[in-house]
């Protein structure tokens, strides 16, 4: 093996092998395994925004204010995100994804736990920092893993309501705070952290069935372990043929690779901004404006229907359970349209059009013409056609980038454009919201409004063609044989 850390020159089948694949019953066990931590994102958020109310009040034995939670606790949050998604990142697409989904869940467990057992307002703060801290590593072990192994027929529509079933957890957890919140049921100070006990009990039966999830065949032969790669690759054909009772039918494609067990840094530098320098721009700025939006709606919303429309926090909680239900229903309603119409119009007219709706709503708020419930009303059916394009969001970056940079792409677009968006976000929105003045109030939303029709501009001009199509063909590896292609594949 040479200094760089190369291993020698192959070719292989794995790819086309794993694209040919009727959908089965191991696709199912790796929905179940790695997509569903989202739930757990979902219901981790959701909780704190629904419980924000609660956590002011005396006697809760935090000492902390609703304010402070739903800003600076949201933006601890998503700073943890930012700063575990490059750490893990990077360890993802050196060291593998099986093993780091593996300890960015177990990081996010112990997280949740201890938060369980706040007793400080500094002690909150860190909790959700370090439960960032694991759910930051998951996006990039778990989508990179996702793609890996989904057949590209599938990988569009999977991996949109992979993302967005977050709100299902969103809503669970909303309805969950309803009892959390009833002090005839749990005394003030119990409630809340018997949700944050939930989550942890939830993330530990997830990491059960994440034990049979392989580790990816692409990353293993081009890390060179070509054998263990091609046992993976047969044992999943195996099952897949049980399970369908039919032959497969025969992979033709191959693709040749020099395998490295290290890929340098400058050469993942090099491939995002001097390969792909559209698609470079077009994750920034899907990310920056769908983690402003999502980020201040879902932290503050509990802070807008309490000061402008006088819900109490005990009620709080079921218009976020419905809002969470519009955000699931779009990517489950839409999500196939990404495979069959295509991801560039679907993810532009998700984005264009939640952005106008959004601008409406805010309008309407300002002119005095909504109630709690015709607010409510109104978000979820922006988010509805918000929820697909964002989930489109992750779908692309993990998607449009070579095989060795994936995780880390993933990585670094979540990082800068969460740490962008999703830490200003709620500060700003926050900071405008809990004035009580409603043109103020009414500002926040057309703010991000602006963001997300930016995002979807962004995309009509620099989207990917990128349904039906191999990983390979999308992004050809650095580690091709034939690698310079890949500059031609940037369109």
């Amino acid at each position: 093996m040479s200094a760089d850390g190369e291993n020698g020159t192959i070719r292989t089948r794995i790819p086309a092998r794993l694209d040919r694949l009727p959908w089965s019953r191991f696709h199912w066990t790796v929905i179940i395994g790695l997509g569903t931590v989202w739930i757990l994102d979902g219901l981790e958020v959701t909780i704190v925004s629904s419980i924000s109310g609660r956590l002011g009040e005396k006697g809760a034995g935090i000492g902390i204010s609703a304010a402070h939670v739903t800003g600076w606790g949201a933006s601890l949050y998503v700073a943890g995100a930012c700063l575990g998604a490059l750490v893990f990142g990077q360890l993802t697409d050196r060291y593998g994804r099986k093993k780091l989904f593996m300890v960015t869940l177990g990081v996010y467990l112990a997280a949740t736990v201890l938060t369980a057992f706040s007793f400080a307002t500094w002690w909150f703060f860190l909790c959700r920092f370090l439960t960032g801290f694991g759910i930051g590593g998951e996006y990039s072990a778990i989508n990179s893993a996702i793609d890996e192994l989904i057949p590209s027929e599938h990988r569009g529509r999977v991996d949109v309501a992979i993302n967005g079933s977050y709100w299902g957890g969103a809503s669970v957890g909303a309805l969950l705070a309803v009892v959390a919140l009833n002090e005839s049921i749990f005394a003030v100070n119990v409630g809340w952290r018997l949700c944050f006990g939930l989550g942890a009990v939830l993330g530990t039966v997830i990491l059960l069935v994440r034990r049979n999830v392989p580790e990816s065949p692409r990353w293993l032969f081009i890390h060179g372990r070509d054998r263990e790669a091609e046992e993976i690759v047969a044992d999943i054909e195996g099952q897949v043929q049980a399970s369908t009772g039919r032959p497969l039918p025969e992979a033709e494609e191959e693709i040749t690779v020099r395998q490295r067990r290290t890929v340098p840094l400058s050469m993942i530098v090099r491939s995002v901004v001097t390969l792909y320098p559209r698609r470079t721009i077009l994750g920034l700025a899907l990310f920056i404006g769908q983690a402003f939006l999502y980020n201040s709606i879902l932290f503050g919303l509990g802070d807008l229907l309490g000061t402008y429309f006088h819900v109490s926090s005990g009620d709080v909680p079921y218009y976020v359970a419905i809002f969470g239900v519009g955000n699931l229903l779009g990517p489950l309603s839409l999500g196939r349209l990404f495979d069959t119409v295509g991801r560039k119009p679907m993810i532009a007219g998700a984005y264009l059009l939640s952005g106008v709706l959004l601008v409406v709503t805010a309008l309407l708020f300002r002119g005095h013409d909504l109630t709690a419930a015709s607010m409510t009303g109104a978000l979820t059916v922006v988010f509805f056609f918000a929820s697909p394009g964002v989930s489109g969001a992750y779908l692309t970056v993990s998607e449009v980038f070579p095989m060795e940079t994936r995780a880390m792409c993933i990585a670094v677009f979540y990082a800068v454009g969460t740490g962008i968006g999703g830490i200003t976000g709620p500060l700003v929105f926050s900071a405008l919201i809990t004035t009580g003045d409603v043109d103020k109030a009414a500002l926040a939303l057309i703010i991000g409004a602006a963001m997300m029709i930016l995002g979807g501009l962004a995309e009509v001009v620099f989207g990917v063609k990128a349904e039906r199509q191999s990983l390979e063909r999308i992004a050809a590896p650095l580690t091709a044989s034939d690698a310079g292609g890949a500059a031609a594949a940037t369109a």
